[in-house]
């Protein structure tokens, strides 16, 4: 095979067995890899009303056929489980160079069974794999637990680990790889702590080969290009990073604030990405193979917030930022510090602060029941306290770490958590961009903004404008995009890459690079399908239409203030005919007749 290795490493973490399987051609071709073939492994092999921390779910590590090479931005790998967050499928999906690494060692996909009796981590050197005892590292920091391991592998390892909010089994425990990147939706990193696995460490010393090396050569310059001659790819997000979103998002009156009480913050700009640049700004940063560098190396001076390391993106920003009403940015970065050591969903964590900020100001919840901490809206370092107990599992932390969902329940107010299927939605204020509501609402993981990211052509007019306020034709819009994020993820590409190439010209990498021919029409397919598979897992682990839709605030409080003030989500005009693009029927089930065109039936 020429893109996929053709191997797949399968380890027993219960009985210490391992063992390699051949990738099937005819599924490659038609799920692609990493997110769409994880997906189909899970399918047919995990029963999905598995309990997610249970030994009976599956861990799988899922590179891309173009994860590897050197294509534009393709360094990306997913993780696929069943997520203790929202119990939906889970694919988180990460950057850096761990993903190449795995394919250097021989190897598309490795799948983890069962549970380890103590502690242990992996080492992969090519075909020699070992299970290592890791009592040393339980309880080690990121950063702690990433040299250590260098220390006693390889210097040049790649290492992906949890920390201890993994460790405490936090259903917003991310997975860390090359130490700040994160697979952080979902709380894969809880399912890992499940395993008693501390880390993956790998390394390898093969490569991809590629099918017509000229015709792939020549996809990459162009489509290289694109990307590097567009304003946003090619320099919006290496000068400003994704934070640059908080003052446009701002300025259309989509910035959730105060909890998504209002969709505008009159100091956003105070954590947007042009004063990050003028202030903790190090340098911009890039994955493997990367072009764009959206990644912000940075340090705080500030004493009382002292550090350094990676971020924030954009929701990171927005969610310790003006979701907490905070416009203290040394504040901001040094919760996102604490979530890259500890390992945390950033979205997820600043979204439950602003859902514990809320209850505190309401008297919901008080002192007694914060263990002292007085979570109040503004209160920077009060946040900042609640990222770190959250961390490390101690004092109300461990019920931050159950997620909003969970917490608000606690306390008798599941509505003022502003999730999706029990996920917390990032920065985009549904009631001002209506698309990327029903995006919301439809996703097959919760609250995700990037499986269908309709802000790009409703906000910035990326590759075209559409009115964000109307509702018409948001249904094929959302669909339309879903599905090609679900055929991108799946080659091992990073969704930026959007800003300069489409499906065509991913159909030519494709092609070139696997000798299988792929269209645009059928690149977009394979994601479709992809995208109905998720579906039907999640039918069968008991959800329904029912769990597509929005927290009722969004649908019934207008946003107060701001170029959005009045509006509120139209998402129950939207559903239905998003039902009907998807060929699926009025309860959200696919039809048989857009299962069997996609070969699902």
């Amino acid at each position: 095979m020429h893109g996929w290795i053709g191997r797949i490493l399968r380890i027993d973490l219960g009985t210490g067995k391992v063992s390699t399987e051949a990738l099937k051609p005819e599924l490659a071709r038609d799920y692609i890899g990493a997110r769409g073939l994880g997906t189909k492994y899970m399918y047919d092999e995990v029963d999905p009303m598995v309990d997610p921390l249970s030994p009976a779910n599956k861990l799988i590590f899922a590179s891309g056929p173009m994860t590897g090479t050197f294509a534009p931005s393709a360094g990306r790998y997913d993780v696929v489980t069943k997520g203790p967050l929202t119990g939906t499928i889970a694919a988180s999906n990460s950057g850096g160079a761990w993903g190449p690494e795995l394919k250097y060692a021989g190897y598309d996909m490795l799948i983890l069974e069962g549970r380890a009796e103590k502690p242990v981590y992996l080492w992969i050197q090519d075909e020699k794999v070992e299970i290592r005892d890791a009592a040393h590292l339980w309880g080690k920091d990121v950063p702690e637990t990433t040299e250590a391991l260098n220390a006693e592998t390889a210097a040049d390892a790649k290492i992906a680990c949890i920390g201890p909010a993994g460790e405490n089994l936090s259903f917003i425990a991310a997975i860390m790889n090359d130490m700040q990147r994160a697979a952080g939706r979902t709380g894969v990193g809880a399912v890992m702590g499940s395993k008693n696995l501390k880390a993956v460490v790998v390394r390898g010393t093969g490569a991809v080969t590629v099918a017509d090396k000229d015709a792939f050569l020549a996809a990459v310059a162009k489509a290289s290009t694109m990307i590097k001659e567009h304003p946003v790819g090619g320099t919006g997000l290496r000068l400003y990073g994704t934070n640059v979103l908080v003052n446009i998002l701002n300025s259309v009156g989509g910035l959730p604030t105060a909890n998504f009480q209002d969709g505008h913050y009159p100091t956003a700009d105070k954590v947007g990405g042009e004063t990050l640049a003028a202030n903790q700004l190090q340098r911009p940063k890039g994955c493997f193979s990367c072009i764009i560098s959206c990644g912000r190396a940075t340090k705080v001076t500030n004493p009382k917030y002292k550090g350094e390391g990676e971020g924030p993106e954009y929701e990171t920003a927005w969610g310790f930022g003006p979701d907490c009403l905070i416009d203290d940015l040394d504040a901001v970065l040094k919760a996102n510090y604490y979530c890259n050591e500890y390992g945390i969903d950033t979205i997820s964590m600043g979204g439950t602060v602003a859902c514990a900020m809320e209850l505190f100001h309401r008297g919901v919840i008080t002192l007694e029941d914060t263990e002292g901490l007085e979570l109040d809206f503004g209160n920077a370092e009060a946040m900042v306290e609640a990222v770190r107990l959250t961390g490390l599992g101690q004092g109300f932390g461990r019920k931050l770490a159950l997620g909003s969902y969970r917490l608000a329940s606690l306390y008798g107010h599941p509505e003022l958590s502003m999730t999706v299927k029990k996920q917390e939605m990032p920065a985009y204020d549904p009631r001002a961009v209506q698309g990327i509501g029903l995006n919301y609402a439809t996703n097959n993981r919760g609250g995700c903004h990037v499986r269908g990211y309709s802000i790009s052509p409703e906000v910035l007019g990326v590759p075209f404008k559409v009115d964000k306020d109307t509702i018409d034709g948001k249904a094929e819009l959302v669909a339309l995009f879903q599905n090609l994020t679900a055929a991108l993820d799946s080659t091992g590409s990073c969704l930026f890459t959007t800003f300069g190439i489409g499906a065509p010209e991913f159909a030519e990498l494709m092609t070139s690079l696997t000798g299988f021919a792929y269209t645009g029409e059928s690149f977009v397919e394979a994601g479709e399908r992809v995208w109905n598979l998720e579906r039907l897992w999640n039918l069968k682990s008991g959800l329904t239409a029912a769990d597509d839709t929005l927290p009722p605030r969004l649908l019934k409080e207008p946003i107060v203030t701001g170029a959005s003030k009045g509006a509120v989500s139209r998402l129950p005009e939207m559903l239905p005919l998003y039902y009907g693009v998807r060929g699926w029927d009025a309860d959200g089930v696919p039809t048989k007749e857009k299962l069997s065109a996609l070969a699902l039936a």
